[in-house]
């Protein structure tokens, strides 16, 4: 009786452990485009507060997902289904001077229209500055030239 009480606690002590370490895990990404990866993945999915684990928190990201999120259960259950079954295309990794930062442009194979992410190394992991999705353009845009046309 007592080698299978043993057995049950060790038995369940490997499994607490195993499952310790699989959440510590979670949300960590090998590299800039890994977690961008997984950052998309699971916005497809609809799984919003696991794209928060490959998120920069900050303020700003956190009102753009919710935003995305209250979208995302808004739309129809096509939709929906159209974005899980969905597959990730990178068209393109812009990396900066600075190693720490990457900007990744994607689409997916639902809606097939390109979008924009920062992803930036902080403290040794890569996150998800999704803000820059939103915001990225305000300070790439051309500035138009006046012409003063006056044919009077």
């Amino acid at each position: 009786m007592q080698k299978k009480c043993a057995a049950i606690v060790i038995t369940f002590l490997s499994l607490f452990i195993a499952c310790k370490n699989n959440e510590r895990n979670a949300g960590k990404s090998e590299n800039n485009i890994d977690a961008a990866r997984n950052f998309i993945r699971a916005a497809l999915d609809g799984k919003y507060k696991e794209a928060m684990n490959y998120m920069l928190v900050d303020s700003a990201n956190i009102h753009f997902l919710d935003v995305a999120e209250r979208i995302y259960q808004g739309s129809s259950q096509e939709n929906k289904d159209g974005y899980r079954s969905a597959s990730i295309n990178i068209v393109s990794i812009k990396e900066p001077i600075k190693d720490s930062v990457t900007v990744v442009i994607y689409s997916n194979t639902f809606k097939n229209n390109p979008d924009t992410l920062k992803v930036i190394k902080l403290n040794g992991q890569w996150l998800v500055d999704f803000k820059y999705l939103y915001q990225h353009d305000s300070d790439t845009l051309p500035q138009k030239t006046i012409i003063n046309n006056s044919t009077k």
